[in-house]
């Protein structure tokens, strides 16, 4: 062996005798690997690197396999093992094909410059924690808030009213209707309504035909749910002072959800005016679509998605985004804990399951239409209305699908069927598969075999009212 200086003044012991056996016999190419890692700054760098790659792994690996609890700290070990090591490596005196490199001595540059690589290891450390919370957050999702009012202890019972759902809707088609005429039915629509003039409308002229009184709620239907109940709340009072009738509301999706807002606010100014609540496909509990999508800490925050559904609803639709936020779960459960419904009220609640099968692609809504002119020889004073349709329920189904795959739950595309039972209400599940739109836009391809939309509606006020019967005799009863 011999010892030299070399140029980074550190003092260099080679063991010469391996390569000169190589040059002696000729393996030139076996030059080469000790040539790379007799270079310390590739060699640190290839450790780094493929440290960097062994966490990925393992964190990637929990990510899918391991339990997911939406937080970073499972990572923490790992990440601490990854600093010591990472420190070790670049601090500790390397030893390259047996050459022992031994610091003779630290300028006060290459002590700053130690400093500001520690630095860097450490945000990028913080970078890819971040990263992998992100992605365990994405992931896991609403996975623990969906059907949550079931397990909650202080919520009432329900009591499945299929059944006789199913009785009455099959009189009606027989044509057999009982509501009565001396109550007014609202209908009140959901997000979105305000941009499809249908909604609700073919059940409006359906009531109007059976000479039953019959109201759409004019409502900004993408506002706040507590704006909504107050103008729900001033309509229910202004109908029953110019008619001295009670009335029976029916509302579709977030209409359900601002409905029962408006009792559960008001009830003390409403429970003489009110005889009943219908919600149909209402997420009551929450929605699994609308908390994915406001949930912050999401690898989604990378391209902005909340700011631009922020810009959709305010900007293009004209609407507030508390009416999206308003229904995820974190706001349900604020609201529900400090506003529930009444025990005295009568309430049912609705709720399918939307068909998933390649039959849906070719099935569309009827949303609106339009007028058209007519051409010559009719006169231009003359129009045609042309449909305005949309393929709703491929939408509804792929939705469907991919919340039937992401958390092994059926919804209707929209609302879970978990999420959609009202605690102390009457439930009604049909086997029917119908989407969330079903209810309130007519389908190009309609079974006439089947129960319409109308028909559904009368039905599920018809059950209503005979709730409503029970528990007065009940009250009455008790009395005596």
């Amino acid at each position: 062996m011999e010892t030299r200086e070399s140029k980074y003044g550190e003092s260099t012991t080679s063991l010469v005798g391996q390569n000169d056996g190589l040059r002696n016999e000729g393996h030139i190419p076996q030059l080469f690997p000790q040539l790379f890692t007799s270079v310390p700054a590739l060699n640190e760098a290839a450790s780094y690197l493929t440290q960097t790659t062994s966490y990925f792994t393992r964190c990637f690996s929990d990510v899918a396999e391991g339990p997911m609890d939406g937080g970073s700290g499972m990572n923490m070990v790992e990440l601490t093992k990854f600093s010591e090591s990472f420190a070790t490596a670049t601090a500790a005196p390397p030893i390259h094909d047996g050459q022992l490199r031994t610091p003779v001595a630290v300028s006060p540059q290459n002590t700053t410059a130690i400093a500001e690589t520690s630095g860097s290891a450490r945000n990028g450390l913080s970078i890819f924690q971040s990263l992998i919370a992100r992605a365990r957050r994405t992931v896991h999702g609403s996975a623990d808030d969906i059907g949550w009012l079931q397990h909650a202890s202080e919520m009432p019972p329900v009591e499945d009213g299929t059944q006789r759902f199913m009785e009455l809707l099959d009189n009606i088609r027989h044509g057999v209707h009982t509501l009565p005429n001396s109550m007014i039915y609202l209908l009140v629509p959901g997000l979105f309504s305000n941009h499809g003039p249908l909604y609700f409308v073919s059940t409006k002229l359906c009531f109007s035909k059976m000479g039953l009184a019959c109201h759409i709620a004019k409502i900004h239907s993408e506002a706040s749910v507590e704006k909504n109940a107050r103008e729900i709340k001033e309509y229910i009072e202004e109908i029953y002072w110019g008619s001295k009738k009670r009335v029976l509301l029916l509302g579709h999706s977030k209409g359900g959800v601002d409905a029962a807002a408006a009792l559960s606010m008001y009830w003390s100014d409403l429970k003489d005016k009110v005889a009943g609540l219908v919600l149909a496909q209402s997420p009551y509990g929450g929605s699994p679509i609308a908390s994915d999508i406001m949930r912050e800490g999401q690898l989604g925050d990378y391209v902005k998605l909340r700011k631009l559904m922020e810009i959709l609803i305010c900007k293009v639709i004209k609407g507030d985004i508390q009416a999206l936020e308003d229904l995820t779960y974190e706001k349900r459960k604020e609201f529900l804990k400090k506003y529930q419904l009444p025990r005295e009220l009568s309430v049912v609640s609705f709720h399918t399951e939307a068909a998933i099968t390649p039959g849906v692609l070719a099935s569309l809504s009827y949303v609106a239409h339009a007028e058209v002119p007519m051409v010559a020889p009719l006169t231009l004073s003359q129009s045609a209305k042309v449909p305005v349709v949309m393929p709703l329920a491929a939408a509804m189904a792929a939705c469907a699908q991919l919340l039937q795959v992401r958390y092994g739950e059926k919804s209707d595309g929209l609302v879970t069927c978990r999420d959609a039972e009202v605690p102390g209400s009457v439930v009604v599940r049909p086997k029917r598969k119908l989407d969330h739109a079903w209810m309130v836009y007519s389908s190009m391809k309609d079974d006439p075999c089947e129960a319409n939309a109308s028909q559904v509606c009368e039905a599920l006020l018809t059950l209503l009212v005979e709730i409503g019967q029970e528990r007065r005799h009940e009250i009455a009863m008790k009395d005596e």
